[in-house]
C-alpha cells in the first residue's frame, strides 16, 4: 500500500504536512472523489475492517465503501502522513436504539497541536471537513449540523435536516475492534440491516450532495432536496457511472429486487 497512490486516487495536489490545512483538504478531497456505497453488501460480497482489502477495493479498483472502509482507509492515510489518529465506536441513532447501536459507525479522532478534531468521511452526507471536538453549531456549504456533549459523557452529532440519518453518538475511548467487527458482520448479513434492504450511494459534488437510495435519486443543497424515481436499470447504471464514478456491471442484476423493495418501503413516493 502506497500513500502516493491514495493521494492520486483523491486527486490531492499539494505537499502533505501534519497541519490542519492538510487534514481539512484531504478530508474534502476524499469525499469529492470516493463515493460512499454499499454495493458489495447488496451483492453479498463479504467486507471487513482490514485495511489491505479496503485499499485494494477503493484505491486500486476505484470503488467506494461504507463507514468501516471509508474511515478505515482515511485513518491509515493520515497515520502514514504522521497524524495521531484514534478510532472511535459510533452508534447510529443511539438516541433511539440505545447502546445496542454502538459499533455501527466508525468515527475518527485526530489529535493535532493540543486540539482534538472529529474526522468522518464515512457518514455519507454529513461533514465535509473535520471539526473541533466541542459543543458547537456547524455550518458547511449552507447546511447546518450540531455537535453536543450529552449528560452521559457521550457526544452526539446531529446531521443537517436533509440527511439520510439524523444522528450518531460516540465517546472518546478507543474503539473495541471486536465490537466493530461484530456490528460490521451483522450489518452485512442480517435481514434487519438497512444496508441489506437498500442500495445506497452518496457523494459530495461542487454544488451539494448526490444520493441514490434504491430507485430514489436525490440532489441535496442548502436550498433543499430534489428527488426523482428511476424507471430502469439502465438509468441506475448510468447514474452510478456518471455521478458516483462506479463501474460495477453486476448491479444491473439487482434491479428487480430494488424495485420490489421500493414498493415495500416507499410505496412509490420519493
Amino acid at each position: 500500500m502506497k500513500l502516493a497512490n491514495y493521494l492520486k486516487r483523491i486527486q490531492y495536489p499539494d505537499p502533505v504536512q501534519v497541519d490542519i490545512q492538510t487534514l481539512k483538504s484531504i478530508h474534502r478531497h476524499h469525499l469529492h472523489h470516493i463515493p460512499y456505497e454499499n454495493i458489495d453488501v447488496q451483492l453479498q460480497r463479504r467486507v471487513s475492517l482490514d485495511v489491505e482489502p479496503i485499499y485494494d477495493k477503493i484505491v486500486t479498483h476505484l470503488r467506494g465503501g461504507w463507514c468501516y472502509e471509508m474511515n478505515g482507509l482515511l485513518a491509515w492515510a493520515l497515520q502514514e502522513i504522521g497524524f495521531s489518529v484514534r478510532k472511535l465506536s459510533g452508534g447510529v441513532m443511539r438516541e433511539i436504539r440505545g447502546d445496542d447501536a454502538l459499533g455501527s459507525h466508525l468515527v475518527l479522532l485526530v489529535h493535532l497541536k493540543g486540539k482534538d478534531y472529529i474526522a468522518d468521511v464515512g457518514f455519507g452526507d454529513g461533514l465535509l471537513e473535520p471539526v473541533l471536538l466541542e459543543s458547537q453549531t456547524i455550518r458547511q456549504r449552507g447546511l447546518e449540523m450540531t455537535l453536543e456533549q450529552m449528560a452521559d459523557g457521550y457526544w452526539r452529532f446531529h446531521n443537517h435536516p436533509y440527511g439520510g440519518v439524523s444522528s450518531f453518538d460516540f465517546n472518546e475511548q478507543p474503539a473495541s475492534i471486536s465490537l466493530l467487527e461484530s456490528q460490521c458482520d451483522w450489518l452485512q448479513t442480517s435481514d434487519q440491516s438497512p444496508f441489506r434492504r437498500n442500495l445506497v450511494c452518496q457523494t459530495f459534488t461542487d454544488t451539494g450532495i448526490e444520493v441514490q437510495l434504491g430507485r430514489i435519486s436525490k440532489s441535496i443543497n442548502a436550498e433543499g432536496v430534489t428527488s426523482r424515481i428511476l424507471d430502469s436499470s439502465d438509468q441506475l447504471m448510468h447514474r452510478l457511472s456518471e455521478i458516483f464514478r462506479i463501474s460495477e456491471p453486476e448491479v444491473a442484476n439487482l434491479w428487480p429486487t430494488i424495485v420490489e423493495r421500493h414498493r415495500q418501503f416507499f410505496a412509490d413516493d420519493p
